[in-house]
């Protein structure tokens, strides 16, 4: 999945459990969930890291920082971070995105993914 669609799917799932805590638990799972899903990925690490930032931003702006849904957003999209952070990756493994086979490449469309993101954010953020 593309980091605002695993920002999108966690701030859904957080609105839905109304609880921070839980939305904090959930999300990681929620994130192995979507990499589950056949799917394209954009190939702009920049375009992946600012379009998912502005959705947790818009969402904490518009909800609060501490919302279900912003702390699911960031749950759900905070296993994406050992893409760019070394120090996230013991021994050069990555956990999330290891050799494991999470991972599936398919048809969900980046393009679609972007499009039903920016359509869940939007409704949660109104």
């Amino acid at each position: 999945m593309i980091v605002s669609m695993h920002v999108a799917s966690g701030a859904a799932m957080g609105a839905l459990v109304r609880s921070p805590r839980r939305a904090l638990l959930i999300g990681p799972f929620l994130h192995l969930a979507g990499d589950r899903v056949p799917h394209e990925d954009i190939p702009s690490l920049r375009f992946e890291i600012a379009s998912g930032a502005a959705c947790v931003l818009l969402l904490a702006v518009r909800r609060g920082p501490f919302d279900a849904a912003t702390i699911g957003a960031l749950a759900a999209s905070a296993p994406d971070l050992e893409h760019v952070v070394p120090w996230l990756r013991p021994r050069g493994q990555k956990l999330f995105h290891g050799r494991h086979g999470w991972h599936r490449t398919g048809r969900f469309s980046a393009s679609a993914q972007l499009v039903l993101a920016g359509a869940i954010v939007g409704v949660l953020a109104r």
